[in-house]
């Protein structure tokens, strides 16, 4: 007789355990302090983007807008997975209640699928800039860009929603050992004695939907902007143009590459240490180097980060000498 279909409530289990990196404990420690200095770093580079961009007036434009909304993202999604993860390499006990497990699911998806959204939404912003730059201040207004980012919002958190109420609907009876760092969807789904059929199925069409559209508008935008940057005719035009796209492209180029790897394609088989470590480098590394992308590539930000870096030291110095004078 089949399992009942989604809706029982009823429910044996009331915790999971992670797995994580089944390791030594000398090995357990090291990645704890190694996800610490992962994770501190990711948090001060992405709240380094956001205070240079909120207090330069130099970056207040749409583009540095929705580079914030980036970065703030990096952060939650970062927080979202790596506390939790440094929790568990050094407990004995790597256990996560059955609502604690779907709601960091929810929440690492939401964040994820905001950002896909977003990532496409700045690739219009630079579509605007470089193919109809008389026209960019009108298109890419303040409403405008707030309408967009807000849009991005809205889409991200609507699109996970319906899929992770049926999730808190499906009865766990037995086993509740998820082999993974974070409650992954496919590994919890996995543990319910009920049939999840249409669940995997909605999952995977939002999945396609969200992740090829954003992506096909991306390379379309892209596309257009390449034949606009060769049709200019100095050299140093072009290459001006192409430094502001760079490390927009740099970072879609990764976050949609590991996203379609592990939620689109069929990858039953790629081992499943694979499918983790694509994971890992998705939900903890990728958010990592973002800071570091935008600082390296743009020269925008990089100016706007040397000349806060010194108003600060001139400040501190400033404070010193105040601080002499004032004992004499």
């Amino acid at each position: 007789m089949p399992a009942k279909l989604l809706f029982n409530q009823s429910s044996v289990v009331t915790e999971f355990i992670l797995l994580g990196f089944p390791v030594v404990w000398e090995l357990d420690v090291l990645f704890f302090v190694v996800f610490l200095i992962i994770y501190v770093l990711t948090v001060s580079g992405n709240v380094t983007i956001i205070s240079i961009t909120l207090t330069d007036c130099r970056l207040h434009s749409p583009m540095y807008f929705f580079l914030c909304n980036l970065s703030f993202l990096d952060i939650m999604m970062a927080t979202a997975i790596v506390p939790k993860m440094m929790k568990d390499f050094i407990s004995l006990e790597k256990t996560v209640s059955v609502a604690g497990c779907i709601s960091q699911c929810y929440f690492y998806f939401f964040f994820g699928t905001t950002e896909v959204i977003l990532l496409a939404v700045m690739s219009l912003d630079r579509y605007v800039a470089i193919c109809i730059p008389l026209r960019y201040s009108t298109i890419m207004s303040i409403q405008t860009s707030f309408q967009l980012g807000l849009a991005s919002w809205a889409g991200g958190f609507f699109s996970v929603l319906s899929p992770m109420i049926i999730i808190s609907w499906l009865p766990f009876c037995g086993p509740n050992v998820i082999d993974h760092f974070f409650c992954d969807f496919e590994p919890l789904i996995n543990l319910s004695c009920a049939d999840t059929h249409l669940l995997e199925l909605v999952k995977f069409l939002l999945s396609t939907v969200v992740l090829l559209c954003s992506l096909l508008f991306t390379i379309l935008s892209y596309l257009y902007i390449i034949i606009t940057i060769l049709h200019i005719p100095s050299s140093s035009g072009w290459k001006k143009a192409f430094s502001t796209c760079a490390s927009h492209i740099t970072v879609a180029s990764i976050f949609y590459g590991s996203a379609i790897f592990m939620y689109i394609v069929p990858n039953k088989e790629f081992s499943f240490s694979l499918k983790k470590a694509v994971t890992l480098q998705t939900a903890v590394f990728t958010h990592l180097l973002n800071p570091f992308i935008y600082t390296l590539r743009n020269q925008q930000v990089r100016d706007a980060l040397r000349d806060t870096t010194s108003h600060i030291l001139r400040g501190s110095n400033a404070f010193r000498v105040n601080c002499k004078l004032s004992r004499q």
